[in-house]
């Protein structure tokens, strides 16, 4: 989930909303890395979940299924903000429950 975060960061760096309406490729790199978070944190054990209940995983299990079952009308604001606001978030909550590796 943590590589699959700073994947979407990555891509979305140096990007506008406005990108999104003019790139499909971006649309499409987004939405399969925001689709990959939902499907590994849809794979994370019940005890995890709940220890971490700062992290909604029902709402990111929720998104990925949106895509992936109606990937025609993915609302491209939505996806926007998510990129913006919501996966910096998730990062931080998710190495505080996964410290990085340390080199």
């Amino acid at each position: 989930m943590r590589d699959s975060a700073r994947d979407v960061v990555s891509i979305a760096e140096g990007r506008t909303r406005q990108d999104l309406d003019r790139d499909r490729q971006l649309v499409l790199a987004l939405s399969h890395a925001i689709q990959i978070i939902g499907e590994a944190a849809s794979r994370v054990s019940e005890t995890t979940r709940e220890s971490a209940p700062d992290v909604p995983w029902r709402l990111i299990i929720n998104m990925r299924h949106r895509i992936v079952h109606d990937y025609y009308r993915i609302n491209l604001d939505v996806l926007w903000r998510t990129v913006r606001e919501e996966v910096p978030d998730l990062i931080a909550r998710l190495e505080r429950l996964v410290p990085p590796a340390s080199d």
